[in-house]
């Protein structure tokens, strides 16, 4: 045989054994890529939340309501929504789409934070844990007539949330920020409401660390917004506004998960709340370019 010519077969040979390293190399390597990559998805937590956070269903506030605080609807009714502002003493009633708002004096100016509804009674917060009651009857009034007072209820603190729960007779006021004393958690106080007194039910509290731990965070001040029951689980959904956070715990306040409120959607969420289907709603102040308004979150089905 001719030398040059087992020398070329002497090569072709040795490229072909390369080749075919090279290719294992290569599957070896592709299959490592596609394993990790499939337990990077199946590693990879999917929202639970049965609501799609970055899909809302927007509808803007006129401008008595840019700073638009707590919402509510009676009995579930989405055709109209009670609304308050942390200004003026005034309840704000209409349905979402109205060009205008009616709404009925109650109070004079002070910080109103939130409102609930229970027995056909509406209940106010203002900020320094002072509760407004009046039947719902007296929006057909221009200025409420007989507004009943509660002080010394909870404890000297900043609060900004209050929810009803009618099933069970309950109200429940939100602590935002101690001032003095415990700073690792917050305080939600239970109040069974009947004849319209309030009788001390039972306190719960949510952990900072908890919080922190599963939104992933070395450490957190949770500072909340509002409170609201969703009427068909029983679960709580917390927000927050400072933290752009919505903590879900069960009915007794154990906590269940935590989920980012990302996006220029969330300009101040303050206010949340639930209609008789089940949507979540949550509502922002406004801001340099945006009006106040109300966002909906159709429950997924």
């Amino acid at each position: 045989m001719n030398k040059n010519k087992t020398k070329i077969t002497a090569v072709a040979a040795l490229m072909t054994l390369a080749f075919a390293g090279v290719s294992c190399v290569n599957e070896k390597h592709d299959d490592k890529a596609a394993s990790t990559e499939e337990t990077a998805k199946t590693s990879t937590p999917k929202s639970d939340l049965p609501y799609d956070l970055a899909n809302p269903v927007k509808y803007n506030m006129q401008q008595n309501l840019f700073e638009i605080s707590g919402i509510v609807f009676h009995k579930g009714d989405p055709s109209r929504v009670f609304a308050i502002q942390d200004e003026d003493g005034d309840l704000f009633y209409l349905g979402l789409e109205d060009k205008e708002s009616k709404f009925t004096k109650f109070g004079g100016k002070g910080d109103y934070e939130d409102l609930a509804i229970i027995n056909d009674q509406i209940i106010v917060l203002k900020s320094n844990g002072e509760l407004h009651t009046f039947p719902i009857s007296e929006i057909n009034k221009p200025e409420v007539a007989n507004v009943v007072k509660t002080t010394d209820l909870v404890p000297k603190a900043e609060y900004e949330g209050l929810a009803a729960d009618e099933k069970a007779g309950m109200v429940y006021v939100l602590t935002k920020e101690v001032k003095k004393g415990k700073k690792d958690e917050t305080e939600i106080f239970a109040f069974k409401f009947d004849g319209g007194k309030f009788t001390p039910s039972g306190t719960f509290a949510l952990s900072y660390k908890e919080i922190a731990d599963l939104a992933g965070e070395s450490k957190m001040k949770f500072r909340p917004s509002a409170l609201a029951k969703n009427p068909s689980t029983g679960e709580w959904y917390v927000l927050s506004s400072m933290n752009k956070l919505l903590v879900v715990t069960d009915a007794d306040f154990k906590i269940k998960g935590t989920y980012p409120l990302k996006g220029g959607a969330f300009n101040q969420p303050e206010g949340i709340a639930f209609d008789r289907d089940n949507n979540l709603y949550i509502s922002n102040e406004g801001g340099t370019l945006a009006a106040g308004n109300i966002l909906m979150f159709k429950v997924k089905k």
